[in-house]
């Protein structure tokens, strides 16, 4: 906690400073171009992987940078209102789906049924992911355990994009030309990221 509360102390002193007329602006509205859709993985940091300053992206990161069937409900929706807050009231002009390597979220969707006896909430949140593991069955063997992960974790980018197309309001923006749709791969270990190129239906680095 000591290394938190220093962090807070240097960012009041040094980064603050530096962007002050920023935070001036900001303080009186937002404006974000993007919605990033990311994992809640630690080692993801939407801001440091694009380079961008504080108000330019609306950030969302749960498990596995997952994207609920668009629902209106009395149940609390988290990521579906936080998708329908960024597209229709602060009118984003990108969303970005990325997912990375080494997603312990996407690993959970081959773990057995005794993995998630402690965690319930996982295993319930894991059911957006029905029908990866069976793809990903039919591609590779199970011995393969690091092709199975990254194949795992890139149908899963896809799939949440085409999840976004459950949204009408998504569906009709990105109809009007007024609203571009991403999916990103970050590789962690060599600060790599692959865009998806949906007509050949491949990750493209991006350079």
């Amino acid at each position: 906690m000591e290394k938190l509360l220093r962090g807070v102390v240097n960012f009041q002193k040094e980064d603050f400073e530096s962007h002050k007329e920023l935070f001036k602006e900001l303080g009186k509205q937002q404006k974000p171009h993007t919605l990033f859709i990311g994992c809640s993985d630690s080692r993801i940091v939407p801001n440091l992987i694009t380079k961008t300053l504080p108000g330019e992206l609306f950030v969302v990161r749960n498990i596995a940078n997952l994207v609920p069937p668009y629902r209106t409900s009395t149940d609390y929706a988290a990521t579906t209102s936080a998708i329908e807050y960024a597209v229709i009231v602060l009118e984003v002009e990108n969303i970005i789906v990325c997912g990375h390597s080494n997603c312990g979220g996407c690993a959970c969707i081959h773990k057995e049924e005794a993995y998630f006896e402690n965690v319930p909430n996982v295993k319930k949140w894991l059911e957006l992911t029905d029908g990866i593991k069976e793809k990903v069955n039919a591609q590779i063997p199970k011995d393969d355990i690091l092709s199975r992960e990254w194949l795992t974790e890139q149908i899963n980018i896809v799939e949440q994009i085409k999840r976004l197309f459950s949204y009408p309001f998504v569906v009709d923006k990105y109809k009007k030309g007024n609203l571009k749709i991403y999916g990103w791969y970050y590789i962690i270990e060599t600060g790599e990221v692959y865009n998806y190129n949906s007509e050949k239906q491949i990750f493209e680095l991006i350079k």
